[in-house]
């Protein structure tokens, strides 16, 4: 794991536990090293203190796994050119690389990533793209991978895409093991979106419209029509409406239809039950109901996101 002054502390640390948690279920399986460009005691954003356990210059040979941190220090290291020298042979003669966050911009500057498909945190996608034309990047997915190349979204997808890397290594069974020991309800698939329909919507200012977001969550197959919705907050369906959409960014209808997508994609990813089952179960109504909302939230059917992700279930048992 390369590190250095001023990362984001959980880039590090979340993937970490992931591969050290797969050492405890199989024994020796990773042999961690946290190296940086000098071997002195630093600083994390946060101010959580670090020391890596050996320099750059003295790591030598082949590697197995490479991965990079991420975090405000990103922008000072990419004028290293000591350390992106080093990243761009180490990376060569590793047999997996990897970004946390925005330490893609390093692997991107270390010529790592031209010709490839990335993704980094969404705040640092526009600057990846700009700066780096040759790098395709998908600016909605928790983690890519592009051959060996591995490349994450922001923080926590860190920990998202070493579950992944150890389900490569070590099979599901290991991956869930250590999914549910830290608590992960939902290994996300990589080409999930970084967003939920709470993150996209804005919280409201409201308490009673706050509660009644949370609320549409929990009851996406009940009456959620704005007449029913109104009626729950005692406001007219007018009024409703129109502080709703003031207060959230989205409409009412616009926000339900959100919502029930994106627990119909979880339930494609992670279930066996038919569409029918799904759409009945996450308030659509009908199958054609809930494609027509797919292909126009994502673009593709429900079919064909089930596609997508179902190798991930060949594996459970």
């Amino acid at each position: 794991m390369l590190t250095f002054p001023d990362l984001q502390a959980l880039d590090v640390v979340g993937p970490l536990e992931v591969l050290d948690g797969a050492s405890r279920i199989v024994d020796g399986a990773y042999a961690i090293e946290i190296v940086a460009s000098e071997q002195a005691l630093f600083r994390s954003s946060s101010g959580l203190s670090l020391s890596p356990a050996g320099v750059i210059a003295q790591c030598q040979g082949p590697i197995d796994t490479l991965m990079v941190a991420g975090g405000f220090g990103v922008a000072k290291s990419e004028e290293d050119e000591r350390l992106i020298a080093w990243l761009r042979l180490a990376a060569a003669r590793s047999r997996r690389v990897a970004s946390v966050c925005n330490g893609a911009l390093l692997l991107a500057r270390a010529g790592v990533l031209d010709g490839r498909r990335a993704t980094t945190h969404w705040a640092y996608c526009d600057e990846l793209a700009s700066r780096y034309p040759q790098v395709r990047v998908e600016r909605d997915s928790i983690f890519v991978r592009d051959d060996h190349v591995w490349t994450s979204a922001g923080v926590t997808a860190g920990m998202d895409m070493a579950l992944a890397l150890v389900e490569e290594d070590l099979g599901r069974d290991v991956a869930l093991q250590i999914a549910r020991w830290m608590v992960l309800f939902l290994q996300r698939p990589g080409g999930q979106s970084q967003f939920s329909a709470q993150l996209t919507a804005q919280r409201a200012e409201r308490r009673p419209l706050r509660e009644l977001q949370a609320w549409i969550a929990e009851n996406l197959s009940g009456d959620l029509r704005v007449e029913s919705l109104a009626e729950r907050v005692c406001m007219s369906p007018r009024n409703f409406a129109r502080a709703f959409h003031r207060e959230v960014g989205a409409t009412p209808a616009a926000f339900v239809e959100l919502a029930r997508v994106e627990i119909a994609r979880q339930e494609l990813a992670e279930d066996l039950a038919t569409i029918e089952v799904v759409a009945a179960h996450c308030g659509f109504g009908t199958p054609e109901t809930m494609r027509r909302a797919f292909h126009r939230r994502l673009g593709v059917s429900p079919a064909q996101y089930r596609a997508r992700f179902r190798p991930a279930l060949d594996h459970v048992v």
